[in-house]
């Protein structure tokens, strides 16, 4: 016997504990580099300028009356997003809610373990969003060696140079959009080899003192990048079956994405990408998720259940500069 309609309780206070786990965890990046846009409706256009327009110099001397120069900009109202319905449970026997012991709390327990599922998805779509060759205007190949049109050496080469690096891809896509990337994306596989790169610690070691060695950073990265962020995504996944030995690994590649995200989102605001969530479906937080508790009798269980309905939409693909296999 399934539930009906009448038996599924969206629980607001585990909802409000999935919340904050979403916003604590910190290993992972999706929710953090673009922005957030809660939308009432599951699927929807939004607008695009074409920002060509406005970067044309067209103003013209004005003569004694005579009309002014003038024009216009194109809007494009064909891109649309979709928010699928992702969804994952955890049953609560009855036999182990009444085995429990005080301290533990089965509940709470469920909506930490179906968060962190929900925080492996959203982290792997991300992924598989914008973290790939070819989706960005420009992708640059990591190599080992003889970098030639499109390549430069790999940030793990000790002669290789990250500053000049993301100094050229900051200046590239300012040249090409008139905005300066402001966000720094890599794996932690990148960020481990950055914090060590001699030209990184070459930049900051006047400034060590006794008892506070030069110890290179996201916030001294940042600065020495230029780049108002650095995000690192730690989140790992284990890709092996269940059964199988545990094969843990970063779901984030060596890779690494520079981009323009708007810090104020807007219908004439440019940034590479946003996340459009669903906080229209019933009961869901900002992030198109929530946590619903409902009884499975033929089980002896209860139900934790978390949905999330979310888009991860590329809005401006010359507004990020991407590395692929830079470490």
């Amino acid at each position: 016997m399934q539930p009906t309609p009448g038996d599924v309780h969206v629980n607001q206070p585990l909802t409000n504990i999935s919340i904050a786990f979403l916003q604590n965890a910190s290993n992972f990046v999706a929710a953090r580099v673009f922005p957030n846009i809660p939308v009432s409706k599951q699927s929807d256009r939004y607008y695009t300028y074409d920002r060509g327009d406005f970067n044309r110099d067209e103003m013209q001397e004005r003569a004694p009356a005579t009309e002014s120069a003038g024009g216009g900009y194109k809007l494009d109202n064909t891109p649309t997003y979709y928010a699928p319905v992702y969804a994952f449970h955890k049953d609560i026997p009855d036999q182990v809610r009444a085995n429990a012991d005080s301290m533990l709390n089965p509940d709470r327990e469920a909506t930490a373990f179906v968060t962190h599922k929900a925080l492996i998805r959203r982290e792997k779509l991300f992924a598989a969003r914008y973290f790939q060759n070819g989706v960005w205007g420009t992708s640059i190949a990591g190599v080992a060696s003889a970098p030639g049109a499109g390549q430069t050496l790999k940030w793990s080469d000790a002669n290789s140079n990250p500053i000049e690096d993301i100094r050229a891809g900051k200046t590239a896509v300012l040249q090409s959009t008139g905005f300066e990337p402001n966000v720094l994306v890599i794996g932690r596989s990148v960020y481990d080899k950055l914090v060590d790169h001699p030209d990184i610690i070459d930049r900051i070691k006047y400034g060590q003192t006794a008892g506070a060695p030069a110890q290179a950073n996201r916030e001294t990265m940042a600065r020495l990048f230029e780049v108002d962020r650095i995000e690192v995504s730690s989140a790992i996944e284990n890709t092996a079956a269940e059964g199988a030995a545990n094969a843990h690994g970063f779901i984030m590649g060596g890779n690494a994405l520079l981009a323009y995200s708007t810090p104020a989102p807007g219908l004439m605001t440019p940034t590479a990408g946003y996340t459009f969530s669903w906080n229209g479906y019933l009961g869901a937080g900002p992030e198109g998720n929530r946590i619903s508790t409902f009884r499975m009798e033929h089980l002896k269980s209860d139900r934790v259940e978390i949905e999330m309905a979310f888009d991860m939409r590329l809005v401006a693909a010359d507004l990020g500069y991407f590395w692929n296999g830079i470490v």
